[in-house]
């Protein structure tokens, strides 16, 4: 076997929906030291955008869009990775010394971990390097409340980063870095203004070990080892990639023609204000009448963040699409009250 120090290490990207992965990741990628990085990123549901968004998209950034949170996950990181391993051999891709896995926002991340960490053939190429965790400073105690995912992706962690203190309540964030002080003794924390952060700092030291880490993080583990066992012995189930579970699923919203910015804003900031708490996440690529770019939104729960126009369409599809991640929310309500609202600003204009 290749000696352990020359095995390429794997950084684990995660967080709850909404949290500012891909923030973090585009920053994290100016820096020198991931110059030679590549980068795999999974997305939740039938159309895949994050990867749009991360700035150092090439050839070395690969998007997985099964969005299958448990054995398929599994299947296609793994077989991601060797894709992109072979290829490096063959010199059809730049070299790279490290590989950096960005998470879905609903990823348990036990399978990714276990994956990486006792694969047979991956584990003679890599090795699990840090596991990076943000966390949402406005929403996050709320998350950890509702959601047990978000609460696996703080215990696993080495890295904990805050995001968006620069909008949170410091009462709020202060009880926040105390819950995951309880959580998760031993992960640094570390707080990302306006979505920056000390890069070297985060990355700093493979120091992921699972044989440091609590209890409950082993029992995971061990769980997805005898799930993987069981898969092995007798695997024949399928899964809806757009539905987490039976409450929380996902679905694509895409129109023709250009959309009316203002309008779009109003209906948008109204449907937050009043299911906000059933609105995960909402994000898409728009096109705006009268811009000749897309422009994407990004929204999670009562909190919109400011719009980014991009400098040219990343395809030839010129539609817009807008991807919601929803808890107990019908598609049908959503469509029949954007439809609505667009059938009253045109009556309007």
């Amino acid at each position: 076997m290749v000696a352990y120090a020359r095995l390429t290490p794997v950084i684990v990207v995660t967080g709850f929906l909404g949290s500012g992965k891909t923030t973090l990741l585009n920053h994290m990628l100016r820096h020198p030291s991931l110059s030679d990085a590549a980068v795999l990123v999974n997305e939740f549901g039938a159309v895949g955008l994050d990867h749009f968004l991360v700035e150092a998209m090439d050839e070395n950034t690969v998007l997985l869009e099964s969005g299958c949170l448990c054995c398929t996950i599994r299947g296609d990181l793994k077989d991601a990775i060797i894709d992109l391993n072979s290829r490096r051999a063959r010199g059809e891709i730049p070299p790279y010394r490290r590989l950096i896995v960005e998470t879905t926002g609903l990823a348990d991340p036990a399978p990714i971990l276990f994956t990486l960490s006792a694969d047979t053939v991956l584990k003679h190429h890599y090795r699990l390097g840090s596991v990076i965790t943000t966390v949402d400073g406005v929403n996050g105690l709320r998350q950890l409340d509702r959601h047990p995912e978000s609460v696996k992706q703080a215990t696993v962690a080495d890295r904990i980063v805050l995001t968006k203190s620069d909008i949170a309540d410091d009462d709020n964030l202060a009880r926040l870095r105390g819950r995951l002080a309880r959580i998760n003794r031993s992960a640094e924390m570390l707080t990302a203004v306006n979505g920056k952060v000390d890069v070297p700092r985060v990355l700093r030291a493979d120091v992921y070990d699972a044989r440091t880490k609590g209890a409950e993080v082993r029992r995971w583990l061990a769980d997805e080892a005898k799930k993987d066992a069981a898969e092995d012995r007798a695997h024949g189930h399928a899964h809806d990639v757009s539905r987490h579970d039976e409450h929380i699923h996902s679905f694509t919203l895409s129109f023709d023609g250009a959309l009316d910015w203002t309008a779009f804003g109003i209906w948008l900031t109204m449907l937050l204000h009043t299911h906000g708490e059933k609105v995960l996440r909402v994000k898409g690529i728009l096109n705006v009448a009268g811009a000749d770019a897309p422009v994407v939104i990004n929204g999670v729960q009562h909190v919109v963040h400011p719009p980014i126009h991009l400098a040219a369409w990343p395809g030839e599809d010129r539609r817009s699409h807008i991807v919601f991640i929803v808890d107990d929310l019908a598609q049908e309500d959503i469509e029949r009250s954007l439809a609505a609202f667009s059938s009253i600003a045109a009556e309007a204009a």
